[in-house]
């Protein structure tokens, strides 16, 4: 099985070191100085107290790889857009696509059904770019929960978790699912096959579009956004927002708004990733994360007020810092 992780960094990383060790053929699309370390020195995976080292084929290069059974896209949600003409190389006419990315993907109402189907969304993929080269039909969905850091070229810690959900867009269980959640699984990846990954990706969603706009604003870790009566208030607003638009377009949330909020700021004391990266200097993923929200919210007529103010700022924020 020949497997392509687009975008090595610290989940790609991961996710590469663990199917090579359940036989996958791996190959590693990645640049800069993490790119030349896994070149010289092979990809170390610091995990439950080892050191974990694969030599895999890395390049920056995909046409250097040729078409692949599988092509994991392991991004930042914002930068799949400009990558997606130099993937044509990977794709063949049985490759499976699968977008291990935050938010929401670019292949959502694809196998919708009703009046929304094959709708594409601007704010995530801007004139259906992505849709038109990596094709809907292709896409395998992938929602990632572990937490992994690159804490030195060439070098992956994991930090916690180990589960991937899977699912196709129909909800079907089909032999490329099935056998793409074997290997993740000899791999040490929880991957199982949901039959309806929109749920889960909400239930993901549903924090991440509050908590990381918040804490980029505030500098607030979840314990604090949590617990802070205010922050607590203004993340609910959007949740609640964001809940009508869900629900208007059939998502279950097997939570309610108060466990959700609870569960984050039992995390304790971390930083979201766009905290994180409004801190060092990248691009935070407000599209994928918030200003989708605020485009499907239009497309059914669900005002969404709060999540327009914290949008606003946000995006105000990254102005300042010459992040947008």
């Amino acid at each position: 099985m020949k497997i392509c992780i687009y975008g090595a960094g610290a989940i790609g990383g991961y996710m590469g070191v663990q199917l090579a060790r359940a036989g996958a053929e791996v190959s590693l699309i990645a640049r800069g100085p993490h790119l030349d370390a896994m070149k010289k020195n092979g990809l170390k995976l610091l995990i439950d107290g080892e050191e974990r080292v694969e030599h895999l084929n890395c390049t920056s290069d995909p046409k250097e790889l040729g078409p692949q059974d599988y092509v994991i896209v392991a991004l930042k949600a914002h930068a799949v857009p400009n990558v997606v003409d130099a993937m044509q190389p990977l794709l063949g006419n049985d490759t499976t696509v699968v977008t291990a990315v935050n938010g929401v993907p670019y292949w959502y109402f694809y196998k919708f059904g009703g009046a929304f189907e094959g709708r594409t969304l601007d704010t995530i993929d801007p004139g259906a770019k992505q849709w038109n080269a990596l094709r809907p039909e292709r896409a395998i969905g992938c929602i990632v929960y572990p937490a992994t850091e690159v804490v030195e070229p060439g070098v992956i810690q994991h930090v916690y978790g180990d589960k991937f959900p899977l699912g196709e867009p129909s909800g079907e269980t089909t032999p490329r699912i099935e056998k793409l959640s074997e290997v993740m699984a000899a791999g040490g990846l929880r991957a199982p096959v949901l039959n309806n990954i929109r749920d889960e990706m909400w239930l993901k969603l549903w924090g991440n579009l509050c908590f990381n706009p918040i804490s980029a604003l505030t500098h607030a870790t979840l314990d604090m956004i949590a617990s802070d009566p205010g922050t607590r208030a203004v993340a609910k607003a959007m949740m609640l927002e964001a809940q009508e638009i869900a629900t208007k377009q059939g998502v279950h949330f097997r939570v309610d708004v108060e466990r959700r909020i609870n569960g984050a700021g039992a995390v304790g004391a971390h930083k979201t990733s766009m905290l994180q990266d409004l801190e060092r200097g990248r691009p935070m993923e407000i599209e994928p994360l918030v200003t989708v929200v605020q485009e499907m919210g239009r497309m059914m007529d669900v005002p969404t007020p709060t999540l327009d103010v914290v949008l606003a700022l946000i995006k105000q924020r990254a102005k300042i810092a010459g992040l947008n």
